[in-house]
């Protein structure tokens, strides 16, 4: 996001607010300019009150960038780390796991390397019976479920892999405010949202998700 944006944010709520470092779409094999651009954003979040960093970045042979990571949890001390759903996309994640907790990454955000969380259900799960096994001070909340969660899921997900967070993006699509409109302009690739439509956050959706997780929680 941008400074001003998590300005605002910061003004407006009061649960800790972390924010992602991802300087383009695509993979997460970063050039050398795009890591300048990361670090920048990471002070710029820290200086504009970020509570916390969330980024992600990878070989290019599907591991975890460990020397990348290393220099980019250095910029974010003091604040807590999420590795983002980059760990999706790992040639091995039981091993990938183990690489994060050792950087000291707190939370690895995670569909299950599958295309949303109920169906990698089975693979959170076992990443958290994995950590539990080594009887090492981290519970399954190192891995807060995320991917096409709704509404409709969400209590099947949390019962199964016994996490306590987890991340949707709970929206719905508005019809924009404008009258006039021309048909014949798109301001993106063809594949964009409309111009004249608008993702928000969906309140009844949010309560909705919370609800359902204080009843199971």
């Amino acid at each position: 996001p941008a400074a001003g944006l998590l300005q605002v944010v910061k003004q407006c709520v009061r649960v800790p607010v972390f924010v992602m470092i991802r300087p383009r779409g695509g993979d997460f094999l970063y050039s050398d300019r795009e890591v300048e651009v990361m670090k920048a954003d990471i002070r710029l979040a820290k200086l504009h009150g970020a509570d916390g960093l969330v980024f992600g970045a990878l070989t290019e042979d599907g591991r975890i960038d460990t020397e990348l990571c290393t220099a980019l949890l250095a910029v974010c001390r003091p604040l807590p780390v999420t590795f983002h759903r980059a760990f999706d996309m790992v040639h091995d994640p039981l091993v990938a796991l183990e690489t994060l907790i050792s950087l000291g990454f707190e939370r690895v955000l995670t569909s299950g390397c599958d295309s949303s969380a109920l169906e990698g259900l089975s693979l959170i799960k076992r990443l958290a019976e994995q950590v539990m096994s080594c009887a090492r001070c981290v519970t399954s909340d190192l891995f807060p479920p995320g991917g096409g969660i709704t509404e409709r899921n969400l209590q099947r997900i949390l019962e199964g892999s016994t996490a306590s967070e987890f991340h949707c993006s709970a929206r719905s699509a508005r019809d924009s405010g404008m009258k006039f409109r021309n048909p014949n302009v798109a301001m993106g690739a063809s594949f964009s949202a409309p111009e004249y439509s608008i993702k928000v956050a969906d309140v009844a959706k949010v309560r909705t998700l919370n609800a359902i997780a204080k009843n199971i929680l």
